[in-house]
Order: structure tokens, then C-alpha cells, then sequence
């Protein structure tokens, strides 16, 4: 486990809202998250970012000391560094020197199972790397391991500029040929009447514990940031007998960087293809407000602002004060809270969404051949049915279905 030092910086001429003490408090959620032994953590603030250090050189020196009275190995920077500014760094500090978005990735990395999610990673380390190669020069010879180096090796490291930019681009083809699958399969739905819910919410919010919840999906929950990386979708029945699907999708952070936002787009589609949104906000959260603002950001810089959403105020059985529920249900119209782990109000979720795709479904009332016996199969597979009588001519179904699924299968026999 590496030592590390935690540098949270303010830089007063960015508009961020957040507080330093908060940030600093998720460096150190992330560094812990990605293997580090938190040593010590110092904050600072700047008018704007040093073009050498990023830092004053002052600031520069109290590392350096910092360092070698701990045995720190690696320092962990808030804000990203230029290829420049980090290697300045590590020639001042006599340490590694790492910046916020690496450590993201690095945690990336370490949670990317599938080939997908190891190509997007892969693609976001080397669009990272990229404009740094100059900056860093001989640095990039040097062999190592630990935070900030995983992923695809020391083959990215050793690698010219021409060669990445090859690989960027046989990343992304291998990417756009797993969109338009993604963009098959979702088409598929659609002709199959199902709509597409998803899941959307600060890192560690509870998405895999919800969806494992409400339909026995199986995903894996850990409490820690960015533990799901591959997205999941799983079919369910609300209560009126609709069928949707609903997918789990990557956690947000605040100021996610945008080379992530790019290089997951194939995996955001989900989001911005979605009927519907379901924000799972982690109400037991300290900053929750702010978390909620972050998911509200990436969700316009994705373009899915404007999405029908659910807020899902998660972890109400980790609150003492119940009343404070109250409150929030007026700042979060149309909330439901609810806690994905004891099964709290998850029908009151289940109605939510059913309310939602009212106008998709119709009463109908059918005579179904005996020729067509299939149809009938369909009905109670695809709706809720209310009421059946045998008769001579066929069987007379009285259901309720997806509009789509009545033109689709039914026009000829009303």
C-alpha cells in the first residue's frame, strides 16, 4: 500500500462551489478507494494555478519535507497538472506526483472487468496521455507501478505520439461497433414495446444495490466509489403488468473529468437513450446537495437535462431524524425515499414509474381465436390481464397493454 500525500487546492479564480474542506474530504474517498495509505493532507489556496508548480514554491518546498519526514512515495494533486507542472513537481518533491483525474483512472482501471469497460478506460489514459508527452519527456522511460500507472502498461508509457493516436482510433472504432450494438438492442426493445429506465447518481449513491433490489440482478456492491463500470439492464413488471428495463450506469462525480465523460459515451448512451431516469441521491451523505448538483451537471453535458427523472432520496434507514425527510421531499419534487438495502418503500418507487408510462399503456377487450392461441401467451406475458371467458369462437381477454403492443399485435382482431 503506498503512502500518499493529499494536496487539495483552491484556486479562487475558478467558479466552483464547492468548499475546500469538501473536496479535500473526496480526495481522500478517492485515494483510499484507488489503494492508498492517506499519510497526510495539506490544503491551499491560489489566485490561479502557477505555470511551473502550479503551486507557489514555497508550498512546493513544505512537500518536500513533508515527504521525506513520513516516507511519503506519492503526492496526489486535486486539480489536474500539465505534463510540465507534474514533472516540475516530482524534480522539487523528489516523489511521484499524480493529479486527480489520473487517480480517477487508476481507480477505473482497477474495477473495468469487461472487455468494453477496458477499452474505454484504455481509450481515456491515452487521450490523457496524449498532450502530456511533451511535458513529461524522459519521465515516460521510466519503469514503476503503483497509483496512476495501471491499465493498458508499460506499452503506453513506452509509446511514441503516432502510435497512440493509432491506438486512440482502433479504440474508438472497437467503441462506435459496441455503440451500434448497444443501439440494436435498445431498437429491439422498442419494437418489443419495453421502455428503458435508468439509473443515474453520484458514485457510491446505491444504483447496483437498488437495481440488485428490484430485480435480482446480481450486481456487485461495494461500499466505494466507481464500483460499477459496466452497465447492466434487467427486465421487471411494475404493478400494472408493464414490462420496462432497467440499466444501472456509471457513477457521477463532481467535475467528472471530460475525457471520461468522452470515452464512456458508448456506456452514457443508456442514459440519454433512457425513457425515463431514476437519480438515486444518498440522502445519509453529508454533502448530498452538492452531489446532486454534480449529477444535474453531467447530465446537461451529456444532453439529458430534459429527461423525465425520478429522485430516489436513497439510505433513509442510516437517519435518526425522519422528520428532515420532509423537508427534502419539497426541495426534490416528485421524490420518493426510499432505503435499496431494507426493501423501504420500493413499491411506492415501483408506482412512481408506473405513473410515469400511464399514457403508454390501453384497456383492451379481445376475442382471441382458437387458431391464435399464441396472442394469448402474448397478452399475459407483455400486460395484466383482468379478466378471461371461454367462449365457442375463442377466448375473450379482457387486459391491459402497451399501446405499442396492441398496434403491433392485436389491430387486425379489435
Amino acid at each position: 500500500m503506498e503512502k500518499a500525500l493529499l494536496v487539495t487546492v483552491k484556486v479562487e479564480s475558478e467558479k466552483d462551489n464547492w468548499p475546500l474542506e469538501d473536496a479535500a474530504y473526496e480526495l481522500e474517498e478517492l485515494a483510499v478507494t484507488s489503494g492508498a495509505e492517506v499519510v497526510n493532507s495539506i490544503t491551499c489556496t491560489c489566485d490561479r494555478p502557477a505555470a511551473n508548480l502550479f503551486i507557489g514554491s514555497g508550498k512546493a518546498d513544505e512537500i518536500a519535507f513533508l515527504c521525506q519526514a513520513d516516507d511519503i512515495e506519492t503526492v496526489i494533486f486535486s486539480h489536474d497538472l500539465s505534463g510540465t507542472q507534474q514533472r516540475n513537481l516530482e524534480e522539487a518533491v523528489g516523489r511521484k506526483v499524480i493529479d486527480r483525474t489520473q487517480l480517477i483512472l487508476d481507480i477505473f482501471a482497477r474495477h473495468a472487468k469487461s472487455p468494453e469497460g477496458k477499452a474505454q478506460v484504455e481509450l481515456a489514459q491515452l487521450e490523457y496521455l496524449l498532450p502530456r508527452l511533451t511535458g513529461k519527456g524522459v519521465v515516460l522511460s521510466r519503469l514503476g507501478g503503483g497509483i496512476g500507472t495501471r491499465g493498458p502498461g508499460e506499452q503506453k508509457l513506452e509509446t511514441d505520439r503516432r502510435r497512440i493516436r493509432k491506438r486512440i482510433d482502433r479504440l474508438k472504432e472497437d467503441l462506435q461497433r459496441l455503440m451500434l450494438h448497444r443501439h440494436t438492442v435498445r431498437k429491439r426493445r422498442q419494437e418489443n414495446s419495453a421502455a428503458c429506465v435508468a439509473l443515474v447518481g453520484y458514485t457510491n449513491a446505491g444504483k447496483s444495490t437498488l437495481i440488485n433490489a428490484l430485480t435480482n440482478a446480481d450486481q456487485r456492491v461495494q461500499d466505494s466509489l466507481f464500483t460499477t463500470l459496466d452497465p447492466v439492464s434487467k427486465g421487471i413488471r411494475l404493478p400494472n403488468g408493464e414490462n420496462i428495463v432497467l440499466s444501472d450506469t456509471v457513477g457521477f462525480l463532481q467535475n467528472l473529468p471530460h475525457n471520461l465523460i468522452e470515452a464512456f459515451k458508448a456506456t452514457l448512451e443508456e442514459v440519454v437513450e433512457a425513457d425515463l431516469l431514476i437519480h438515486v441521491l444518498d440522502v445519509s451523505h453529508p454533502r448530498f446537495y452538492e452531489h446532486s448538483r454534480a449529477v444535474s451537471s453531467v447530465l446537461q453535458e451529456i444532453g439529458a437535462a430534459d429527461k423525465p427523472l425520478i429522485t430516489a432520496l436513497n439510505k433513509i434507514d442510516l437517519m435518526d431524524d425522519k422528520i428532515w425527510l420532509n423537508r427534502l421531499s419539497a426541495d426534490f419534487p416528485e421524490a420518493v425515499c426510499i432505503s435499496a438495502k431494507s426493501g423501504q418503500n420500493l413499491e411506492e418507487l415501483l408506482n412512481s414509474i408506473q405513473k410515469k408510462f400511464e399514457g403508454r399503456m390501453a384497456l383492451v377487450e379481445v376475442v382471441i381465436p382458437h387458431t391464435q392461441m399464441g396472442l394469448v401467451d402474448l397478452i399475459y406475458r407483455e400486460g395484466r390481464v383482468e379478466s378471461v371467458k371461454y367462449l365457442a369462437e375463442g377466448i375473450q381477454v379482457k387486459a391491459r397493454l402497451p399501446k405499442t403492443a396492441v398496434e403491433k399485435y392485436l389491430k387486425g382482431i379489435i
